[in-house]
């Protein structure tokens, strides 16, 4: 069944909400639950969202066993008995984060076979730093009728630079090093919010790593990890998404469940558009201030303003009072969502890796579509901003990273109905 959203636009967002745990590190560390043979990882707050389904359904083909409460947030995985090494493309074409099983399998039985992964299509997002740290671990990697196959006798530590910091390629790199003989140093590496709360929660499982949320991560081998429970950050990239959503309509929200510390560059872009903003240890809130003024964005890894709340941040300055500069610096076809903002009336132009904004006093709804996770959600956001209808279809994109956003959107006093035909 396909579903769409159909959507009455200009109804200011007031009101308040709780962002859910970030998928960005649920999924390593749903992935990291390979590296235990003992007891049962416990995660909590996690989305229903359908990469979280699609990773359930990679490692449950590997033979872990997993429960999902999803009415409670709460996933429990037992990977006692895994039958399997190998992670078939069917599942990984389908989410890049399906790679993240090469790390583990790798270290806990010298063994991992993994299709090349799939997902969004904004840009190439090779794995060559992932298999260029994992090689420098000892592994003996090939390509072996379109899957990825990495060998081992016994990993050891070693000194890995990445070319340009990958959140994924890192925690693969940790998963496998935290097993491995000696010390491994990663240079270069993500600094993002999720990759220090996934090395918390590896530290708790008994490994031994210092320096993550740096440009420098030291891991200690360690000989074996313990199943834990752990509750995960919370969606910087949802509380983001929320921020916006009413920064575009005129309204006031408040989401909790989320550090102003994991959002600073886009706090610091949302005053400089005029909305005041107020935080605390573990919320924050907004308020629109009239029409946005115009921004320059440069995206750019953590912390960087996120490649990820880029759609977004367009969509809310497509009506700004005057002209406006995003510069994408991570993903080369991230610029995709741009022709459907036309169609609601979006005066946008694309030059390279630049996009031009000059603010229009309106935009007028629409029949568009998704082409991915948060170009989606930008979609959303102009949808909502904008007089009349819009109806956008595709929405299954968007269902990969939010959980049921019409409802939530909804809640704050949004006119949007999920259909199906």
């Amino acid at each position: 069944m396909l579903y769409y959203y159909e959507i009455e636009g200009r109804h200011p967002l007031e009101g308040k909400l709780a962002v859910l745990a970030a998928k960005n590190v649920v999924l390593p560390m749903m992935a990291a639950s390979l590296l235990s043979d003992t007891g049962v990882t416990a995660l909590n707050n996690v989305p229903d969202i359908a990469d979280i389904r699609t990773m359930i359904k990679v490692i449950e083909r590997l033979g872990a066993i997993v429960e999902f409460d999803s009415e409670n947030g709460r996933l429990s995985i037992d990977a006692k008995s895994i039958t399997s090494q190998e992670a078939p493309y069917d599942l990984v074409r389908k989410m890049r984060a399906s790679f993240l099983v090469m790390g583990p399998l790798l270290a806990r039985f010298g063994l991992a076979c993994v299709s090349q992964p799939g997902g969004c299509a904004i840009g190439a997002r090779p794995v060559d730093q992932h298999l260029k740290g994992l090689a420098k671990l000892g592994a003996k990697i090939g390509e072996e009728h379109g899957y990825t196959v990495a060998r081992t006798k016994r990993l050891h530590g070693g000194e890995i630079y990445f070319d340009r910091p990958s959140h994924t390629g890192t925690e693969n790199v940790m998963m496998a090093a935290v097993l491995a003989d000696g010390t491994t140093t990663i240079f270069n590496a993500a600094q993002d919010p999720e990759v220090a709360d996934f090395a918390k929660f590896l530290n708790k499982m008994g490994a031994n790593i210092s320096g993550a949320g740096t440009s420098n991560i030291v891991i200690n081998g360690v000989n074996s990890l313990d199943s834990v429970e752990h509750t995960p950050i919370g969606d910087r990239l949802e509380a983001g998404t929320y921020l916006l959503a009413a920064l575009s309509t005129g309204g006031k929200i408040e989401v909790d469940g989320i550090s102003p510390d994991n959002l600073t560059s886009t706090i610091f872009k949302l005053e400089e558009m005029g909305a005041k903003v107020h935080r605390g240890d573990n919320f924050i809130g907004i308020t629109a201030s009239g029409r946005v003024r115009p921004v320059e964005i440069i995206t750019d890894p953590f912390p960087g303003f996120p490649t990820d709340l880029q759609p977004q941040i367009m969509a809310v300055l497509s009506q700004a009072d005057g002209t406006s500069v995003i510069w994408e610096r991570i993903f080369e076809n991230r610029f995709i969502h741009v022709m459907e903002l036309q169609r609601l009336g979006a005066n946008i132009t694309i030059l390279g890796d630049r996009a031009t904004i000059v603010g229009v006093e309106k935009l007028e709804g629409a029949e568009i579509m998704a082409s991915d996770i948060r170009g989606g959600a930008g979609l959303v956001l102009a949808a909502l901003a904008a007089k009349g209808n819009s109806i956008i279809q595709r929405v299954y994109h968007i269902d990969r990273g939010y959980q049921r956003l019409e409802e939530k959107l909804s809640g704050l006093g949004a006119k949007i109905v999920r259909k199906s035909r």
